[in-house]
């Protein structure tokens, strides 16, 4: 700075900077992904991906192809119409040279090319082509193959045209995601990249995606003739349904179209998955609001005139009928109004007034055709409606007037002392004397210790009111602080970590499945959230020296030990040491004696502190939901009352466990 001058007076244009084409993008790309970790990489593959359902949902395409190629890129191929490639009037340059280096270019505003998109904002391409190494697009019209080549976003081999092509039309993107961008990983997720496209085909009747991965040979195929009717029919997979038959509508109204399928299951968890041009908007929106308008409005009419519902008798509540509702809606609208790139909600106001007139409309005369689903339907809410009250008052004594106030707390917490959450930690812990250890050993600054009696009920199978009458859960509730159903709030919750800490045995992992399925049903927000942890103590203790000098290496697994004590051995025998093969291994090693710890009952205070509590050392596996659909259905398998299922998923994976890595 020139002296004399303030800060103030050297502020000049010299300051500011101007990004310019996709510079912006690369400066700022969470801005645009939403993240360069794992789900901003992904996120590229659906921006591509997106642009050739928008094709199939304007009839133009029926075959998409995502390829995860042996060199670490992804191509997209479609049989659409095929990208424009006319010289654009406004840049000069080809229309898809533009598509693909101009944000905001695109036929989705306006009076462009698409009249429903679920790609709103126009600038998926340009960014796809922003954060990768290198990006090829082709595409196939009028005979011939139009090619361009790019890094990071800037054009290297220039547009050409040459004669021939591998299909009568359609367009090809392929793409290497940018390292500089994506430290975190730049492999591609097979299993990410099926289930998108598992979605889309059940979105789109009719159309085929094929998935391939170079890397492996896995080749799957989605074809759903059946569309949103199929997808209830396998989001009801394992469950007991009210009756076969799925509830299907289909509606234009003006240049709206609304789609609905629902069926009811004798679970007390609703599913709902609301879609807006393809896009799924797990927060919701108006098409919701609508649905759940016209869905209520219509089963307590029906109710009233067929007096399943007594004069004096309350309306049934949302909650008491979304008790067992498994529903997909679709909307597809020339103008969505999504509350960000994200795109998790929906906000026209039009379409809330669309969704509930169809729904009231040919609900109703659904309820009407079929008089013994419809009872079935009512009765089962009517069920929920009287559990309901049931549950108020224990849960009017389980939620506590605030956060840390003390009133309310379990009398078997030793609860820890900070009032910062962001510190504090709750070790639920199975068994007195794990527990006791774990009280014994904890920090109790920023650790609390819960212990449970036995195994705690299995919530998959309980309604909210016989869950509130199990002691274990109701001082879980109590210690966590966020209340329960509709009063449920995760602002009250007073621990950053929930750690669950049970034995690595069959009971063990069968307690912490139970706690997880209560988290799953009923607090599912503390999951996604991240603050769930699974304590993963040690297996075995490898014993050097005696007394104070004594020093013990904990081993996590079978894996780890032959490991640490073939690298002790192999180092022994490179310093000329005499190894006696005659001796156990440990002491081959050097060691003088190994342990084997059957639970968490069997460590002092002071183990346990130093292998599954203490922050430096301890390992804790942090739990998150990858797949929603995919974790309710494991949960109904595994933990409803479909045993058959169940069965058949222990045998099947009995086929892939080998017996020498079991410890009997």
């Amino acid at each position: 700075m020139p002296v004399g001058k303030s800060a103030a007076e050297q502020y000049d244009s010299s300051e500011i900077r101007v990004l310019e084409g996709l510079e912006p993008v690369r400066i700022r790309p969470g801005m645009y992904i939403g993240s360069t970790g794992y789900d901003g990489l992904h996120h590229l593959i659906k921006e591509i991906a997106d642009n050739s359902i928008d094709e199939a949902i304007a009839g133009f395409a029926n075959k998409i192809t995502i390829t995860l190629l042996n060199d670490g890129g992804v191509r997209v191929d479609d049989n659409g119409r095929g990208i424009p490639v006319d010289k654009h009037p406004k840049t000069g340059l080809s229309t898809l040279e533009t598509v693909l280096t101009v944000l905001h270019a695109g036929g989705k505003f306006g009076d462009g090319g698409y009249k429903v998109s679920s790609g709103l904002h126009g600038v998926g391409s340009s960014v796809v082509n922003a954060l990768s190494a290198r990006m090829i697009a082709e595409v196939y019209r009028d005979g011939k193959t139009h090619r361009v080549e790019f890094e990071v976003g800037k054009t290297t081999k220039p547009f050409t045209v040459t004669s021939g092509c591998l299909r009568p039309s359609g367009t090809s993107i392929t793409f290497y995601p940018d390292p500089t961008i994506f430290k975190e990983t730049t492999t591609f997720d097979y299993d990410w990249v099926s289930n998108y496209a598992r979605h889309q085909a059940y979105l789109t009747k009719g159309i085929l995606i094929e998935v391939n991965d170079d890397r492996t040979g896995a080749k799957e195929s989605f074809y759903f003739e059946g569309g949103i009717k199929s997808y209830v029919k396998r989001l009801n997979n394992g469950k007991e349904v009210l009756s076969d038959d799925i509830f299907y509508v289909e509606k234009k109204i003006a240049d709206n179209e609304v789609e609905i399928a629902l069926q009811y299951n004798d679970t007390f968890a609703e599913i709902l998955k609301p879609f807006a041009n393809n896009v799924l908007t797990p927060d919701g929106g108006m098409h919701v609001v609508g649905f759940r308008t016209g869905l209520n409005r219509t089963i307590n009419d029906y109710a009233r005139k067929n007096g399943l519902l007594k004069e004096k008798e309350d309306n049934l509540t949302g909650d008491d009928i979304k008790e067992g509702l498994t529903a997909v809606i679709l909307v597809k609208l020339p103008d969505p109004q999504f509350e960000g790139q994200t795109k998790n909600k929906l906000g026209n106001p039009e379409v809330r007034g669309y969704v509930d007139k169809v729904m009231t409309e040919y609900f109703g005369y659904y309820l009407e055709e079929n008089p013994q689903i419809a009872r079935k339907i009512v009765q089962k809410a009517s069920l929920a409606a009287r559990a309901r009250k049931a549950a108020r008052a224990a849960r009017d004594n389980v939620i506590r007037k605030g956060a840390f106030d003390g009133l309310n707390l379990p009398s078997k917490l030793a609860d820890c002392s900070s009032r910062n959450r962001d510190e504090c930690e709750l070790f639920i812990v199975e068994g007195n004397s794990a527990a006791g250890s774990a009280k014994e050993g904890r920090n109790p600054k920023i650790q609390a210790v819960l212990p449970l009696r036995g195994k705690v009920l299995n919530t998959e199978r309980a309604r909210l009111d016989k869950m509130l009458a199990n002691a274990e859960l109701v001082s879980l509730i109590k210690g966590l602080g966020v209340g329960i159903g509709e009063q449920f709030d995760i602002d009250g919750l007073r621990y950053d970590k929930i750690v669950f800490m049970t034995d690595a045995d069959v009971d063990g992992l069968h307690i912490a499945t139970l706690l997880m399925t209560f988290f799953f049903r009923y607090m599912p927000q503390v999951i996604e959230e991240g603050h769930v942890y699974l304590a993963k103590p040690p297996l075995f203790g490898l014993i050097k020296g005696t007394g104070n000098a004594r020093k013990i290496d904990y081993l996590y697994d079978e894996v780890a030990l032959e490991e640490k004590l073939t690298e002790k051995i192999e180092e022994k025998k490179a310093n000329g040491t005499k190894i006696d093969e005659s001796q156990e291994r440990f002491k081959q090693a050097g060691y003088t004696a190994q342990q084997r710890f059957k639970g968490l009952g069997e460590m002092d205070a002071k183990q346990l502190w130093e292998t599954t509590m203490d922050p430096e050392n301890r390992v804790l596996v942090q739990v998150h939901i990858e797949d929603a659909e995919k974790a309710d259905a494991v949960f109904a398998k595994l933990m409803g009352d479909q045993v058959d299922l169940r069965k058949n998923f222990i045998q099947a994976g009995a086929a892939k466990v080998d017996l020498d890595d079991l410890d009997f």
